[in-house]
C-alpha cells in the first residue's frame, strides 16, 4: 500500500512538473545587453526561447539566424499571481548578467534556472539586482 501511495505521489509531481514546463510556450526577447546562461556567454540580440521535444522539459535558447544556442534544463517556479507579461528575468553582478526565470503571461508558473558556480562566486563580491526584459509569446 505504501509502496503505490509513493508511486502516485512521484506521477502526480511529474505530470506537474511536466504541465508547467509546457506552459512557457515560444517565447521572443531582445535582450540589449550580453548575459550568461550555465557556462555559456551569449551576445545582446534577438532570441527565441522554446521547448523541446513532447514533454517540453528542456528549452532551447536560439538567436536571430535560428541557431541553437543553448539547451536549458529548467525547474519549475511558481508565483502567487499570474503574470500581466512575458518576460525574462536577470540576476545581475556588477556587469555580468545571469539568465534566472522566464514567465508568460496570465501564468502563475514560470520556469527557473540554477544558479552557475561563476554566478555563485560573483554573488560573493556583488549585490544581487534583478533586470526585467519584456518579451512576447510567439
Amino acid at each position: 500500500m505504501k509502496n503505490q501511495l509513493f508511486v502516485l505521489i512521484g506521477l502526480g509531481l511529474l505530470l506537474a512538473t511536466a504541465s508547467a514546463y509546457a506552459q512557457t510556450g515560444v517565447v521572443k526577447a531582445n535582450v540589449p545587453f550580453s548575459f550568461i546562461v550555465d557556462k555559456t556567454e551569449v551576445p545582446a540580440g534577438q532570441y527565441v526561447i522554446q521547448p523541446m521535444g513532447s514533454a517540453g522539459t528542456a528549452l532551447a535558447l536560439e538567436n536571430a539566424k535560428h541557431e541553437v544556442v543553448k539547451l536549458i534544463l529548467p525547474n519549475s517556479c511558481q508565483s502567487s499571481d499570474a503574470q500581466a507579461k512575458t518576460k525574462l528575468i536577470f540576476r545581475r553582478y556588477g556587469t555580468r548578467y545571469f539568465l534566472s526565470q522566464i514567465w508568460t503571461e496570465g501564468n502563475s508558473r514560470g520556469v527557473e534556472l540554477r544558479r552557475s558556480p561563476l554566478e555563485n562566486e560573483l554573488a560573493l563580491d556583488y549585490p544581487t539586482q534583478n533586470v526585467v526584459v519584456v518579451a512576447t509569446l510567439r
